[in-house]
């Protein structure tokens, strides 16, 4: 017997039990199906995963690897319509990425169209379900409402014969799209309105993306869904409570075409994340509509786009460890999303320097053509890792514009006329005069002093009062583009927009903000793409795996730091 062995991150669930790791544990240790443990992940391609995909394939993967078990990856394909193999490997993708492996488990519902047509046809002949002819308006005038119940189809009656000859040339393709429909007799007065005679088969003259030609008629996910299930011979599956009124045709198939013991489905709460939306069919629509540059957009949701965005699986699996599994819906502040990254980058992502909005400054004392190579570190004292870098300093410098103030508070810790503060690694300087922009009176150019005695000495007096400012050399600065990457609706939940608004009125016009000119230091020219650094007081930076190019890296904002290290006025 396993010894449940919890991993804090690729078990999806940490050290806590959750009430579906007690019904997997229950079943372990009464002995059924044999101590085997079975789990699925079965996406439909047609869209691109996003992070409530996640949390559920942290889940059913972690599961079965706490339980030595396996997950099997299926893809529910019994839409011809909607999928596409571009779907297909961009899932099969994102579940690599996470870390997770299915092995030589790879299914496909499409590959179970046989199988299926003789389960269909096995309840027609067992007096079960039967051919309707009546037009889809027909069928949902029928159904009744939550208050009423509904009415029997005329054709509910067929004979077996009759419904197994119609059903065989609704294969054949003999009829139209929407002529006949296979459903289950079940209960027209059922209080759960999905038992109301539910679809199992529909007649779609489309070709599918595996298939071809060979199909026109395609089974209903109710009904392909639990019986892929038994086929693979699941024990858990696991979904969302979206599908909690679903289980009773998931419970009604099984228990009429197979024995215990048969998979068993239990739901758990879908991730609502703040800031975002889950609908496939919206996310779509926002590709499809120009609204985000692509399904890998870093402002989406999409794994794909918090991979371009420079989250790690690693962060993404520490997020689904910690928000747990629960029974009810709720959502969750994209603080503990942000936090979790954070705290993954925060032991691997180098400290390096980089002026987003520059402002020169001349360092009038400091020789002409003089260039030390400081030392500078790749790590605060708290990370346990040793290594460094050198940084070149010459006469002419960038500092952030926000570093200087010319009237600044009075607990201002930074650069102010007459004011020191600490080059980062290097010296003191004290600002010493102020040239100006002659049109607008702005400030463009800052001369000062330094200090030569001041590398490498503690701060004393006032000076202990300052920051360091991080800095570049003005001579071997390399000039970069950076996407400064915010939320991307302005409200928390833009899929409840209220009568007569889209969440489309909830855009945010500043989720991204392109910085070009800015100066970074010039090591940072051998980043490759992929590359992820914290830029000091700014947040954490990836080089972006599309758009960088040898020796001219463009940098995407993963995540700011958190309000106390972040780089802003007075602070």
């Amino acid at each position: 017997m396993p010894d449940f062995k919890s991993d804090p991150q690729l078990s999806g669930g940490g050290e806590s039990r959750d009430f579906l790791r007690e019904i997997v544990r229950r079943d372990m240790l009464a002995g059924a199906y044999d101590g085997r443990v079975v789990t699925r992940f079965p996406p439909e391609p047609n869209g691109y995963l996003h992070i409530g995909h996640a949390k559920s394939i942290c889940l059913n993967f972690g599961v079965a690897r706490e339980f030595d078990g396996v997950c099997h990856l299926r893809f529910d394909d019994t839409n011809p319509e909607t999928e596409d193999m571009k779907y297909v490997e961009s899932i099969i993708r994102d579940v690599r990425w996470l870390g997770y492996d299915w092995g030589e488990k790879l299914f496909f519902a499409s590959d179970y169209f046989e199988p299926l047509y003789e389960f269909a046809a096995r309840l027609i002949r067992d007096g079960k379900a039967y051919v309707d002819s009546q037009t889809e308006e027909e069928i949902r005038e029928h159904r009744g409402t939550v208050t009423e119940a509904g009415r029997e189809s005329p054709y509910r009656d067929r004979s077996v014969e009759e419904n197994l000859d119609l059903f065989a040339r609704m294969r054949a393709g003999e009829f139209p799209d929407g002529a006949h429909v296979l459903r289950a007799k079940g209960d027209m007065a059922a209080s759960n309105m999905k038992m109301r005679d539910p679809l199992l088969y529909r007649i779609r003259h489309a070709t599918h993306y595996r298939r071809g030609d060979d199909w026109c008629l395609y089974p209903m996910y109710d009904f392909a869904h639990p019986l892929s299930d038994a086929v693979e011979k699941i024990t858990h599956s696991i979904c969302t409570l979206e599908f909690e009124n679903n289980r009773a045709i998931y419970d009604w198939l099984l228990d009429n075409l197979f024995q215990e013991p048969r998979p068993h489905q239990y739901e758990f709460a879908r991730l609502n994340l703040d800031y975002t939306i889950m609908s496939k069919r919206k996310l779509l629509e926002l590709v499809e509509e120009g609204l985000v540059s692509g399904w890998d957009d870093p402002r989406l949701p999409t794994i794909a786009g918090m991979r371009r965005r420079g989250y790690t699986p690693e962060g993404i699996r520490l997020f689904a460890a910690r928000i747990g599994v629960d029974k009810s819906n709720s959502r969750v502040s994209m603080d503990l999303l942000e936090d979790a990254i954070r705290d993954d980058l925060n032991a691997r992502a180098p400290r390096v320097m980089a002026v987003l909005r520059p402002l020169k400054v001349t360092i009038a004392n400091y020789p002409e053509g003089k260039v030390e190579w400081l030392e500078a570190p790749h790590w605060p004292r708290d990370i346990d890792k040793e290594g460094s870098r050198k940084v070149p300093l010459s006469r002419e410098i960038f500092i952030e514009r926000t570093d200087f103030l010319e009237n600044p508070p009075a607990d201002w810790i930074r650069l102010r006329p007459g004011g020191e503060v600490r080059l980062r690694s290097a010296y003191f300087i004290r600002c010493e005069e102020i040239i100006r922009d002659p049109a607008t009176g702005d400030a463009i150019e800052l001369r000062c002093t330094y200090d030569p005695d001041s590398l490498g000495k503690p701060a004393k007096g006032a000076r202990k009062k300052t920051t360091a400012a991080q800095w570049v050399s003005a001579s071997h600065a390399l000039p970069a583009e950076v996407r400064l990457y915010d939320r991307l609706f302005t409200t928390a939940d833009p899929e409840s927009a209220g009568e007569g608004r889209s969440f489309r009125d909830f855009l945010n016009p500043g989720s991204v903000e392109v910085l070009t000119g800015c100066m970074l230091e010039p090591g940072l020219a051998d980043a490759s793409p992929g590359d992820r650094f914290q830029f000091l007081r700014h947040g954490y930076f990836i080089a972006d795996e599309a758009d960088s190019r040898p020796g001219s890296p463009v940098f995407n904002r993963i995540v700011d730091l958190k309000d106390r290290y972040r780089l802003q006025p007075g602070k």
